[in-house]
Formats: C-alpha cells, sequence, structure tokens
C-alpha cells in the first residue's frame, strides 16, 4: 500500500446546470432556471478524489484548513456556458500551518509520495513549504504562488500552467529539471520537449484538468520513475476527463496497481 500526503486547500465545487431561454427585464442578463446541482471536493480535495479514482493501492490522507470554502458556478446545461461563479467563504483569509507536530512529522516521513496542491489561499506559506518538503521522500508540487528557489528547493518536481510558468521564467530556466509544465490542449513541456496531447479535440471543459494531471502523472512517476511515460499517462487521463462536463474524475481503464 503506497502512502500517499496531499497537503492543500479544500474547497466544495458546486455546479448549478440550468436552461436560460430570455434575459432579465430589469437588467441585461440571462435568466438561469436551475435543473440540475452537482457537487464534489475541489481545490486539492480533487486531487485525492483522483487520485483514488486512480488506485485501489493507495492510503492517501489529506491536511487542509477547517474554514469552508465554496465556489459555485451557474451553468447553461446545453452549451456547458458558465454564466458566473460565485465564491464564498474566502473574504476573511484562510486559516494558516504554521507549525508541524511531531505527529505530522511522523506523518511526513512515513509517507511515500506528498503532493503539496497549493491554491495559494494563505494555507501554505514558502517557508512550511520548505520545511514540509525538507522532510519528504518524494514531493510534487502545484502551486498558484509566485515561486522562489526556498519554495522549491526540496521538491522532486513542480507543476505549473502556462500563466503560472509565464510568472516564474526566470526560475524555471534556472531550475529546468523540475518543472513540468501543463500546455492545455497542446499537451505539457519538459526540458524545453512537448508532449501534445492525443485527444485535443475533444476538450469541452478544462474544471479540475491541473488536478487529474499532477495525480496521474506522480502516480505513473512513483510506478516508473520514467518522465516521459508519466506525462504521456497524464496527457491521457487529462484529455479523457475535460471531456466531460464539470470536475469529473479518471475512468476505470487508467487505473494503477502498485
Amino acid at each position: 500500500m503506497v502512502k500517499i500526503l496531499v497537503i492543500g486547500e479544500l474547497c466544495i465545487d458546486r455546479f448549478i446546470y440550468g436552461v436560460i431561454n430570455r434575459l432579465c427585464p430589469e437588467a441585461p442578463v440571462p435568466v438561469l432556471n436551475p435543473v440540475e446541482i452537482r457537487e464534489n471536493d475541489g481545490m486539492a480535495g480533487n486531487v485525492v478524489d483522483n487520485l483514488k479514482a486512480l488506485s485501489n493501492n493507495i492510503d492517501v490522507v489529506h491536511w487542509h484548513q477547517s474554514n469552508k470554502i465554496e465556489k459555485t458556478r451557474f451553468v447553461e446545461k446545453k452549451s456547458n456556458q458558465m454564466v458566473v461563479r460565485v465564491d464564498d467563504g474566502e473574504m476573511n483569509g484562510c486559516e494558516s500551518l504554521t507549525y508541524l507536530s511531531p505527529e505530522q512529522r511522523k506523518t511526513i516521513n512515513e509517507s511515500d509520495i506528498v503532493i503539496i496542491s497549493d491554491y495559494n489561499k494563505g494555507y501554505l506559506s514558502e517557508d512550511i513549504i520548505s520545511k514540509i518538503t525538507e522532510k519528504s521522500k518524494f514531493s510534487v508540487m502545484d502551486s498558484k504562488k509566485r515561486l522562489t528557489e526556498k519554495s522549491i528547493e526540496n521538491l522532486n518536481f513542480v507543476k505549473l500552467n502556462e500563466i503560472e510558468y509565464n510568472q516564474n521564467k526566470q526560475l524555471v530556466s534556472d531550475n529546468l529539471e523540475k518543472f513540468v509544465i501543463t500546455l492545455g490542449s497542446k499537451g505539457a513541456m519538459f526540458l524545453n520537449e512537448v508532449f501534445g496531447s492525443n485527444k485535443p479535440q475533444e476538450t469541452i471543459d478544462v474544471s479540475g484538468a491541473g488536478d487529474s494531471f499532477i495525480s496521474a502523472f506522480t502516480l505513473m512517476y512513483y510506478k516508473t520513475t520514467d518522465i516521459k511515460v508519466s506525462i504521456n499517462f497524464a496527457n491521457e487521463v487529462c484529455s479523457d476527463v475535460v471531456s466531460k462536463k464539470g470536475v469529473s474524475l479518471p475512468d476505470k481503464k487508467f487505473k494503477i496497481s502498485f
């Protein structure tokens, strides 16, 4: 059984699908009549769900803040067009992880994999990330922060999307062997080599795609230690996941055994 520790913010992702047939008479906005509501764990919680969907041979522990964060998306069902997203629970800031207890240090030491899913809501500081990864056997991070050498020095890999890559270009350039850059429908890049997505034309929804990528990539790399195999597998998983509405999980055909 592979022990995995996921550290990062948790939220509730709520999708309210509805029908739009007219504009509001009070303002130039569409009127959405709800017909279906879906909910799932979001942010780092979605990483946990992806990991569990990808393997039955893992034991996952999740550290996250105690205060509730909710993200509600109102979506026109037929077109899958999001009308608006309403976020709740972030205005007063997020509870921070400021200290590692002896029990937490023990958990880190005993984990085969540590995944940091940092949505930059305030739960994880650069200092605590450095302390966590210093004690980790194998660690991977997905972060929305502007990164520094200190925050990545002990990490095995960092996953960034194109926007995050553009915010950290010099750091990436100085540490190419650590960074995997996801490029949406174009696939992913490592050491300046682009690994193309196998089904870019089927992409209809990118919600949670980064969470699926880091989960698939990390599990496959832990099993094979082959970076190219791992990126191609993660691309394949993401192509499947983003072809579905909302935040979806990998199909059973992608199951990994250890």
